[in-house]
């Protein structure tokens, strides 16, 4: 039983070093295996779907880090374009405000599109 909680603690440490970006050697170091067992686990479906789950909710936490954080960002281009502030500063947060308004406006849009193809193609019984 000591053995198995060993391993499932080097499964851990060794998909949270790969997920992070680790080389082989790095990640094998990190959780006290050797390269080849990092290799077999590699070639472990089950093992490669952990690792791919563990990136997107390290991506997922992080996309909501910066959509918490893109509030105050905005909050400061919009101060920075008080007539006390100078106007070239105030020219450079207008058209970050733009550039940016523009960005995320085609996400939107392209997100609102993707859905309603996906929901298409659902109610078309899977069929494109």
């Amino acid at each position: 039983m000591a053995a198995h909680a060993g391993r499932t603690t080097a499964n851990d440490a060794l998909l949270l070093a790969l997920a992070c970006g680790a080389t082989h050697d790095a990640a094998a170091a990190r959780a006290g295996v050797g390269v080849t067992t990092v290799r077999r686990r590699l070639a472990d479906p089950a093992f490669v779907r952990r690792l791919r789950q563990t990136q997107a909710d390290m991506l997922g936490r992080a996309a909501g880090a910066m959509a918490a954080a893109a509030t105050e960002a905005v909050r400061t281009l919009l101060d920075l374009q008080k007539p006390s502030v100078p106007p070239a500063t105030r020219l450079g947060a207008a058209r970050a405000v733009l550039e940016l308004g523009l960005r995320v406006r085609e996400a939107v849009d392209l997100e609102a599109r993707i859905a309603a193809l996906e929901a298409q193609v659902d109610a078309d019984g899977g069929r494109p």
